[in-house]
């Protein structure tokens, strides 16, 4: 399953009605490790889809969540398992360590 653009006005529904864990992408369109990042969230999200979900927030139009969540660098996971942060990890990651911490922390 592709990763979904969330917002500010539809974040809470997104994320309290998943069934599965949400991986949420905190990113920026000025943010080079987060454009790195982003093929690599696109392929983890493909391979364990059914598993979790992968939604993506741009920080810069919808500053309410990641205000709500301490959010402060780029880029920034975070994994939502019934609608509350399980884990975070800032700064950037290969795809394999991406696959590792979902697998790790869901």
């Amino acid at each position: 399953m592709a990763a979904v653009d969330v917002t500010d006005d539809d974040f809470d529904t997104v994320i309290g009605e998943s069934d599965v864990p949400v991986v949420v992408d905190f990113w920026a369109e000025w943010c080079g490790p987060c454009k790195q990042m982003s093929p690599h969230i696109d392929a983890v999200s493909e391979e364990l889809a059914g598993q979790i979900k992968v939604a993506k927030v741009n920080v810069d139009e919808n500053p309410m969540v990641p205000s709500k969540y301490g959010v402060r660098g780029m880029p920034t996971l975070m994994i939502f398992k019934d609608g509350k942060v399980a884990a975070t990890h800032l700064g950037a990651m290969s795809k394999q360590a991406i696959s590792d911490w979902i697998k790790q922390s869901v």
